[in-house]
């Protein structure tokens, strides 16, 4: 995996085989940053990386400039995400929680909220991160939930939907809190 733009432009990592995880493609990573880098100035926002397996998408905002907390469950993700940050001298937060436990518990706001949960994630669980992340007012005004999901979800009818995108096999949902 690489970074692809930012300060941390073309470093790259490994990643281990025992983390079990499914990081976001390169091609799609960049596919989402162009999206995104039309709609917000990294410089100034704050992240929410949910369920960050290698934090690979972290990474990504980090360089770009951004302020970032990412939370997984996983030690081995959680201890893979600290090795890579120090390596390359990156400081931002890195929590091993729950995610639901993490959201019920926050009392920050985002700007950007990142959720790629397993695919084998029910549409009801994703309905329930997105409903627990507009209950507790975790994401800011006219702030942005992307969700990393498989093709056989679908989120349009959500009252907050804005576009989905497909690239290969990755497909991301947008929601935006419009106030």
């Amino acid at each position: 995996m690489r970074i692809i733009n930012g300060k941390y432009k073309n470093r790259r990592f490994n990643i281990p085989k025992n983390l079990k995880i499914r990081p976001t493609t390169d091609k799609a990573k960049e596919s989402l940053f162009n999206i995104l880098e039309n709609m917000v100035n990294f410089n100034e926002i704050k992240i929410l990386d949910l369920f960050s397996g290698s934090g690979n998408i972290s990474y990504e905002f980090f360089s770009r400039g951004s302020t970032v907390t990412c939370v997984d469950s996983n030690f081995k993700c959680i201890k893979f995400i600290s090795d890579v940050s120090k390596n390359y001298e990156m400081n931002f937060s890195i929590i091993k929680k729950d995610v639901f436990n993490y959201l019920n518990t926050s009392k920050l706001k985002y700007d950007v909220i990142f959720a790629d949960p397993p695919y084998s994630t029910s549409h009801n669980n994703y309905c329930k991160l997105v409903k627990l992340i507009f209950d507790k007012k975790i994401i800011s005004n006219n702030g942005i939930i992307v969700l990393e999901h498989c093709s056989f979800l679908n989120f349009e009818n959500h009252v907050k939907f804005f576009k989905s995108k497909k690239y290969g096999d990755v497909n991301f949902s947008f929601l935006i809190n419009k106030i």
